[in-house]
């Protein structure tokens, strides 16, 4: 969506290829690990550094949509049409997310059970977060506003009220408001109950995965105003700074003796780890931002920018070489040094491949042409 409505912005890419090489990292170690290792702190640090890839995935997605929204309507298009633009960006990225379950499921037969197709899973909510963004920006354009100020202020003000609102309505619906009245794979949307009758922390349910989106939402609309613009360093710098404010925030809030919440769980539903992980994904912004304008990100070949640009392709590719039936190694059953080698191996390819797509996207036309002259003659 971004690459055809707008250049394309080297550190986005960059940060969605470090959470792509955070993700490979998060799941070679969780599916190989084995023995005494699977009990060390190793995998513990491991699994805490996976907790970033989603966040940083879904807050981008809020950011190329604002992105795309403001250059949109820059050129004068259309309330509905930008609207139909971003929440069918959003319809087709759900309907990858069911495709790659069904594709989970044919491939784990005849072992896997058929209420994984219904599994919420990180495209699932990717995708719902996209619609929900795109409503949002169609809603800050009621009454037919055409001032694209105007529009990027309603658009940051209900980027930020609907983030606070999910956040702070998670931790009721993953517990005393839970909606068993709904069909559990309908409920499984709202807090991830699947089939187990209460909320599991694995799945990706809008409460409160979206908040991350809408998050991205209004930082992009920020970024996108006329003096983070025409001062984008400090705009970056502030972004920064804006995500130390908000860890030390979240940190402080948890650390008060009072809570609102009957059941509170910091990692999982607690708004505090909201804006602890927000705060940390814009400072890792930040860092994407300095890599890109004056270190190496942009040094001749990046693998973090090219897997950056491909992040779908090589998230749907990789699953199987390490959780499906074609993994590479052993599952939970080698050391960290044989593991380690695996995930090199999973680097090494994922980011071949990324290259090739990237290279060749868009070429394929170009290819028929050439092979049907050289017929032809």
């Amino acid at each position: 969506m971004t690459e055809n409505t707008t250049k394309r912005i080297a550190y986005i890419d960059w940060v969605r290829g470090f959470a792509c090489v955070v993700m490979f990292q998060t799941h070679c170690y969780d599916s190989w690990l084995g023995g005494a290792a699977r009990d060390g702190q190793f995998l513990k640090l491991s699994r805490l550094g996976g907790t970033l890839p989603a966040p940083l995935f879904l807050f981008l997605a809020g950011v190329s949509c604002a992105l795309v929204t403001d250059k949109l309507r820059q050129k004068g298009i259309g309330a509905n049409e930008i609207a139909r633009t971003t929440i069918l960006r959003g319809v087709e990225v759900f309907l990858l997310g069911l495709l790659f379950r069904v594709q989970e499921f044919l491939l784990g037969l005849p072992h896997a059970p058929w209420t994984d197709l219904l599994r919420v899973d990180i495209l699932n909510a990717i995708g719902l977060s996209l619609v929900m963004t795109g409503l949002a920006c169609r809603v800050a354009a009621v009454g037919g506003a055409h001032n694209v100020r105007l529009l990027r202020k309603r658009s940051i003000g209900i980027g930020v009220t609907m983030a606070a609102a999910i956040a702070i309505v998670t931790p009721q619906l993953w517990t005393v408001w839970q909606p068993h009245w709904r069909a559990w794979w309908l409920e499984s949307y709202i807090n991830g109950v699947h089939t187990f009758g209460a909320p599991q922390p694995w799945l990706f349910p809008i409460f409160p995965w979206s908040a991350f989106a809408f998050a991205g939402l209004t930082a992009g609309f920020l970024l996108q105003s006329d003096w983070a613009r025409q001062k984008e360093t400090a705009a970056m710098v502030l972004a920064g700074a804006g995500g130390v404010a908000l860890i030390a925030l979240g940190i402080w809030l948890d650390a008060r003796p009072v809570q609102l919440y009957a059941v509170y769980d910091f990692w999982h539903t607690s708004p505090n780890f909201f804006l602890v992980r927000t705060g940390i994904v814009m400072a890792i912004l930040l860092a994407g931002y300095v890599w890109c304008r004056w270190g190496a990100g942009q040094w001749g070949f990046s693998p973090l920018i090219e897997l950056g640009k491909s992040s779908l392709l090589v998230y749907w590719v990789h699953i199987e070489f390490v959780y499906g039936g074609f993994s590479i190694l052993p599952k939970r059953a080698v050391g960290i040094g044989t593991a380690t080698l695996g995930l090199l191996t999973i680097f090494t390819a994922m980011s071949t491949l990324a290259v090739f797509r990237n290279r060749f996207e868009g070429r394929a036309g170009e290819i028929l042409a050439y092979f049907r002259r050289a017929v032809r003659a």
